[in-house]
């Protein structure tokens, strides 16, 4: 073996060194009591943590950011308004549970159901939301079939819209955590009031279940669960340090656990783990020569925002590369595709955006792109030499 070859492994087994060196190393997820549970980060929605997370399992009064969800959507499209008077049917007065105490043949404001249904888990306000919006609770379940169709929560089924015990009603922890992750994305306005601690209706203020609010100033919502069957049940997010986690805990064995169980995923989570914006959607990347076209060169842009949830040290070692699908020729329509940017962390590819072109490129004549098709040619060929 001559002395350059052994210098380059040499070379390479000491980057290799540098690299391992530099890798973050992170505890495991912490041990918690509840069956299922899940961590993601909201924006890119990587799982930080998880046990059994697709087993479907009751979830009570989780259902509620659905039906919610569902809710904050019909009011969006217009068909229905939060000045809406609702007409409380004696059906929605007679559900058991949890009450937002609405009174049979009085009127209510759809704003105010929403509260009643988010701050005090009314199963009489989530009834009276359904029949507003779909005529009958078993039109709205139908609705809400259409949207879990939609977000692709593949165990979930929901027979009710208030979570009341059923075989046939249920979802899972990863599931809850993707409708979650669309709730807080699609109604920010609607998410707030997963924050309100209190809310006063007919002269009766209660509490929001939700204690995480008042032990922790970071966490602003979203929702409990409990009935025999399933256990206690938490979904809860928060921000910290422009990172903000999703915690799903399903079927923990009393309501101080759930607390715990759902603080101890989010406590690890915020600790060891940020994201970040790297990229911004059209965010120039270089300037390339174009072949055969009117400009000569052209800029390549990004098509996409892109976020990454890490361990913090683990930033710094990001690598990003540009692979174009082929040399650049005219004529080239603006937002065309052209290649894709790769990100890498440790030689490993972990991420892969496409890379639009900035503008129209016409070609050129038939004797110009003719000539130009010439110069490419040698100019492959030089390349190849090389």
């Amino acid at each position: 073996m001559n002395m350059k070859r052994i210098f380059e492994l040499v070379l390479l087994l000491s980057f290799s060194l540098v690299l391992v060196s530099e890798q973050s190393f992170i505890p495991d997820p912490p041990k918690i009591g509840a069956k299922n549970f899940i961590l993601i980060d909201s924006i890119t929605g990587k799982v930080l943590a998880q046990q059994s997370p697709d087993g479907k399992v009751e979830p009570a009064s989780i259902t509620k950011i659905m039906t919610g969800y569902v809710v904050a959507d019909q009011i969006k499209q217009g068909f229905i308004s939060e000045n809406d008077e609702v007409l409380i049917s004696e059906n929605c007065w007679r559900k058991g549970g949890s009450r937002m105490f609405i009174e049979a043949g009085k009127r209510v404001l759809v704003s105010d159901l929403i509260k009643g249904m988010v701050v005090q888990s009314g199963n009489d306000a989530s009834c009276a939301l359904a029949e507003h919006v779909a005529v009958s609770e078993e039109g709205f379940v139908d609705l809400m079939s259409r949207y879990i169709y939609d977000m692709g929560l593949k165990n979930t089924n929901f027979v009710n819209v208030t979570g009341w015990p059923d075989e046939n009603h249920y979802s899972s922890a990863r599931d809850i955590a993707i409708l979650s992750k669309r709730l807080i994305e699609d109604f920010p306005a609607h998410y707030d009031i997963y924050k309100e601690k209190f809310f006063t209706f007919n002269d009766i203020k209660q509490r929001n279940r939700n204690s995480l609010l008042w032990q922790d100033e970071t966490i602003d919502g979203l929702k409990t669960g409990h009935t025999e069957s399933a256990g206690y049940c938490l979904v809860s997010s928060g921000v910290r340090n422009e990172t903000r986690l999703i915690a799903v805990t399903l079927g923990s064995s009393s309501e101080k656990q759930r607390i715990v169980d759902n603080r101890r995923l989010l406590d690890y989570g915020f600790r060891y783990f940020r994201t970040k914006k790297v990229l911004s959607s059209m965010e120039l990347l270089a300037e390339e020569q174009v072949w055969g076209g009117e400009k000569e060169s052209l800029s390549l842009l990004s098509s996409q925002d892109v976020y990454f949830t890490l361990p913090l040290r683990d930033f710094q070692n990001i690598k990003s590369n540009i692979v174009l699908d082929d040399y650049l020729q005219a004529p080239i329509a603006k937002d065309q595709k052209v290649g894709k940017l790769e990100f890498s962390l440790n030689n490993k590819v972990i991420k892969s955006i496409d890379i639009v072109s900035s503008e129209e490129v016409d070609s050129l004549g038939v004797f110009g792109q003719a000539w130009s098709n010439i110069k490419l040619f040698v100019y492959q060929f030089l390349m190849e030499e090389d």
